[in-house]
Parts: structure tokens; sequence; C-alpha cells
């Protein structure tokens, strides 16, 4: 099973930081791919709720994905699990006070793959995924530091 965490210190209060990674709509935002979610039932971000998004792996800059949102406690974590025809992954952020900012840790877990990307993750993933998902918790960062206080 491929899998890895990422962490990010934040200037910025949890409530602030939240509100950027617990809105899946607000991802498109601090990805550094093209990525849109929309909605198919329940409650926006609610545990329980069900999306389609599209975004960017390699290979396929228009990769559509079915996912659910499996756990939403505020200012503390939040998780999703998303399935294509590859297969199954895993995301969850929590959030921990860190001084007066907060610590991001963004762990992504290929849970199951299939066929040649049970092969390929491996190798790609340390070589391809890791660089973007670096650029994304530095995006998050930029962005929740440079928006005003809600």
């Amino acid at each position: 099973m491929t899998s890895a965490v990422f962490e990010v210190t934040i200037d910025a209060p949890a409530e602030r930081v939240w509100s950027w990674v617990a809105d899946l709509n607000r991802h498109a935002e601090f990805s550094p791919k093209p990525y849109s979610i929309e909605w198919v039932q329940g409650e926006p971000n609610a545990a329980g709720s069900r999306f389609r998004s599209v975004g960017w792996i390699p290979g396929d800059g228009h990769r559509a994905n079915e996912g659910e949102v499996l756990e939403n406690r505020p200012m503390e974590r939040f998780a999703f699990r998303s399935s294509d025809k590859d297969g199954t992954y895993a995301d969850t952020f929590t959030l921990e006070p860190d001084g007066r900012g907060t610590k991001v840790t963004f762990h992504l877990v290929f849970e199951k793959l299939n066929g040649m990307a049970a092969l390929m993750a491996p190798i790609v993933f340390p070589l391809i995924g890791k660089k973007d998902i670096r650029a994304r918790m530095k995006l998050l960062k930029a962005k929740v530091e440079g928006s005003p206080p809600a």
C-alpha cells in the first residue's frame, strides 16, 4: 500500500485554516493542477455526503472519480475517500494548534489499486505525486495566510 504524510504550519488560527481544508469546493483554490467538484448527495462537506470530482493525475488531465466525506470534526479532522477506475484513495486533513498558528497534516493512502496502477503508483507517486502535494500544501499556506480573518 502506497501512502504519504505531508505537514505544514500555517500562521493562522484553526478556524481560518478549517474553512479551507474542510470545504472541498475550496480545494481547487490551492491545487497546483486543475480540480473541480460537484455534490451529488447530502449536505456539502458533511459526513456521508457524496461528490464527483475531476482532477489531474500523470497521464490523465481529466480524471473523474466518485467520493464520500467520511469524517468532519470541526477544527480537528476532515477525511474523505475517492474511487476511480484505478482504485480507492483516502485523504485526511488534521489540524493541531502550534504556537500562534496551526499545524496541518495531510495523509494520503492509496487503499486499493488495480492493474497497472498497482504496479506504477509506488514508482510514479514518489517522483511526481509527492512534488504536487508539497506544492498544494505550500499553496494552502499562502492562501490561508493571505486571506482576511473570518
